[in-house]
C-alpha cells in the first residue's frame, strides 16, 4: 500500500469504485475513471485520448478504444506498442451517454481547448474525490485502477499470459507486480492440495 506516495497503490473494490465515481462532479471526469476502470490503461495514455480513438465519425463509440504507442508507456527496450481493446459493455453505456466537446480532437481538452488535460490535473480530481468519500488513508492513486483491473482479471480467472496481451505488458515478471493475491486465495490453493 502506498504510504506517502511510496510503495504499490493499493487495489480498491468495486464499491471504492462506486464511492470515487459518485464525489466525481462532471461527466467529463466520470468517463475518465470509467476508462480508466475498465480498460486498466495508464493515466497517462488516457488523458491523451482522441475522440476519434474512442467514437466513430457520426459520434457513436467505437467497438475497440485504441491507445496509440505515443502516448504509452514504453517498454524497457524503449519500444512502445500501440493497445486496442475492446469496449466493456457498461464502458460503452458511458461513453454513449458522453458528447464530446466539438471544438477539440482530445477527448479530455484543456480549458483552452488546444490540448488535453495534464496528468496532474487529472490525479487532482481522482485525489479530490477520494477525499470527498473518506478513502484517502487506502494509498489509492491513478495507478490503482491498472492493479485493481490486472487483479480483477487474475481473481476471475484470467490466465497471465491472455492479461499479458490486454495490458501490453512484455514480461510475465513486471505484470505479477501488478496481480495482488488476497489470504483467501492462498488458503484456498493450499486447501486443494
Amino acid at each position: 500500500m502506498k504510504n506517502n506516495r511510496h510503495g504499490q497503490s493499493s487495489v480498491i473494490t468495486d464499491e471504492d469504485y462506486c464511492k470515487i465515481r459518485k464525489k466525481i462532479n462532471t461527466p467529463k471526469y466520470k468517463l475518465l475513471l470509467d476508462l480508466a476502470w475498465y480498460t486498466g490503461e495508464r493515466w497517462g495514455a488516457l488523458v491523451q485520448l482522441k475522440v476519434e480513438d474512442c467514437y466513430n465519425s457520426d459520434g457513436t463509440p467505437r467497438q475497440e478504444i485504441t491507445f496509440r504507442a505515443n502516448t504509452r508507456k514504453a517498454a524497457p527496450d524503449g519500444k512502445r506498442q500501440t493497445r486496442q481493446l475492446p469496449v466493456h459493455e457498461v464502458l460503452f453505456t458511458s461513453l454513449s451517454n458522453y458528447q464530446p466537446e466539438t471544438n477539440s480532437v482530445w477527448l479530455f481538452p484543456d480549458r483552452d481547448g488546444e490540448g488535453y488535460i495534464s496528468l496532474r490535473w487529472a490525479d487532482k480530481i481522482l485525489r479530490k474525490a477520494i477525499e470527498k468519500c473518506g478513502l484517502d488513508a487506502k494509498g489509492i492513486s491513478t495507478h490503482s485502477t491498472r492493479r485493481s483491473f490486472i487483479t480483477k482479471l487474475h481473481k476471475n480467472g484470467t490466465d497471465l499470459y491472455t492479461i499479458q496481451k490486454i495490458t501490453g505488458h512484455r514480461d510475465l515478471k513486471a505484470l505479477g507486480r501488478y496481480v495482488e493475491i488476497d489470504i483467501d486465495r492462498v488458503k484456498g490453493a493450499i486447501a486443494t492440495l
